[in-house]
């Protein structure tokens, strides 16, 4: 069972959607999960488009329980990875806008 409040604190729940793509699991793996009792849920909808809300860590237990802990860190790595990269690469168009800007100024300020 989910301790009080764990289903209000950002970060700790995911819908089916965001476990798929970061878990690399199936909607048939996570039903699974809800139906042997494992995974807890709730129900919503956005613009009439139903989804599950389940718990994260209850998540990873899971996956670690039916494909092993190795799966689960592989799979961690690589989402933290995409995360990284993404990171980085909105930091180097910031840094070439700002280089950009400083030669600008830089240039203006020769001319006077």
């Amino acid at each position: 069972m989910a301790e009080h409040g764990q289903w209000n604190r950002k970060g700790e729940t995911l819908s089916d959607v965001t476990a798929q793509k970061e878990y690399g699991v199936s909607r048939d793996f996570i039903v699974k999960g809800i139906q042997a009792g494992k995974l807890e849920y709730r129900e919503g909808a956005v613009w009439g488009n139903p989804y599950l809300r389940i718990l994260r860590s209850q998540l990873e237990q899971y996956i670690a329980e039916e494909l092993g802990a190795d799966c689960l860190s592989n799979v961690k790595n690589q989402t933290e990875l995409r995360k990284i990269k993404r990171e980085m690469t909105s930091l180097k168009k910031k840094l070439n806008k700002l280089q950009a800007r400083k030669t600008e100024i830089e240039n203006g300020s020769n001319r006077t």
